[in-house]
């Protein structure tokens, strides 16, 4: 495998992390942040997803659905054949993707077939940004951001602008536009488990270990530890890391995100500090511009009454000289 200057710097730093990391740990978390470096949103809860590992049994779509009251999810791997989004029934999907080669050799190579090829699943939820633009670009928070890292969602205070859909880099909340009282709807992290000290429901029934749920600061150090010791089997990148200044969901993969249809346009800067500016305007007039056409209306019919009085006074005066 061909080893680029930006990759070798980052093996390099991340061996040297690796040797400083082994007796941090010993010392405490505190102190093994002090050599992997500042993270942003460390004490958020994160999700490690492994692709290497996910063998496409779906178990976390049928948690997910079971813990949402939401339809059970398709059966048998026939659905895998169609890439899915999520949406309203279902607000995580595992896709299956068929990779060829890139570059590397790829594990599972199908016996007998000349070109590289294998099989490899990724899981799409919301990704629960450090700093989410939908949030910020919600005028009535019905987005939220957690302290501990869940976005959440409250339809009560929801008026359905769908600013949230615009904001977010990763295409992620749908709209029910079925539905006679429509609403926004996204993975909220399982919020609620959190609250009550327990894994988001997803995590809690993978059996290979694809998903580890931890502090996102352990998960950034576990995800480096993984790709940069292991150069010749993982892309030399954390997704999420730092796109969209960091997400609490974190991917580490053998083959180029691009195939597992991960959006490689997101931008680092986080969102909030894009959508400020465009949507902020939006909710403004929204505030201020029934009052002033409302302002419009009342002159107007004060000025129409004022000109009939006066017509009709005018008229009098006349009847009155004849």
């Amino acid at each position: 495998m061909k080893l680029s200057r930006r990759n070798f710097l980052k093996v390099a730093g991340a061996t040297s992390s690796a040797a400083l990391v082994a007796p941090a740990l010993a010392r405490g978390a505190e102190s093994h942040e002090e050599h992997i470096g500042a993270i942003v949103g460390a004490d958020e809860s994160s999700v490690l997803v492994d692709t290497t590992l996910c063998v496409g049994c779906r178990a976390c779509e049928a948690a997910c659905s079971e813990k949402n009251q939401l339809p059970a999810p398709p059966v048998g791997d026939k659905v895998l054949d169609k890439k899915r989004e999520t949406g309203p029934t279902a607000l995580t999907v595992v896709n299956r993707f068929d990779v060829d080669e890139t570059g590397k050799e790829l594990q599972q190579q199908p016996e007998g077939d000349a070109t590289k090829r294998a099989q490899r699943f990724a899981k799409t939820q919301c990704m629960h940004c450090v700093a989410p633009g939908c949030a910020s670009a919600c005028p009535n928070r019905a987005l939220d951001k957690k302290p501990n890292g869940p976005v959440t969602y409250d339809a009560s205070r929801c008026m359905g602008c769908r600013y949230c859909m615009v904001a977010c880099p990763f295409g992620v909340p749908k709209y029910e536009y079925e539905a006679l009282a429509p609403r926004v709807v996204k993975c909220t992290f399982c919020a609620d488990r959190q609250a009550q000290g327990l894994k988001p429901a997803c995590t809690s029934v993978c059996p290979t270990g694809a998903l580890t749920f931890g502090r996102r600061a352990d998960m950034v150090a576990e995800a480096r530890k993984r790709v940069y010791g292991n150069p010749d089997k993982y892309v030399q990148h954390i997704y999420g890391e730092h796109e969209a200044g960091g997400t609490n969901w974190l991917y580490i993969s053998d083959v180029p995100f691009e195939k597992l249809a991960m959006k490689a346009d997101v931008i680092d800067k986080p969102y909030p500090d894009l959508v400020k500016g465009a949507l902020g305007v939006p909710p403004f007039v929204m505030t201020l511009w029934p009052p002033l056409l409302m302002g419009f209306y009342v002159f107007s019919n004060r000025r129409a009454a004022n000109n009939a009085k006066h017509d009709a006074a005018h008229g009098d005066s006349e009847g009155h000289h004849e």
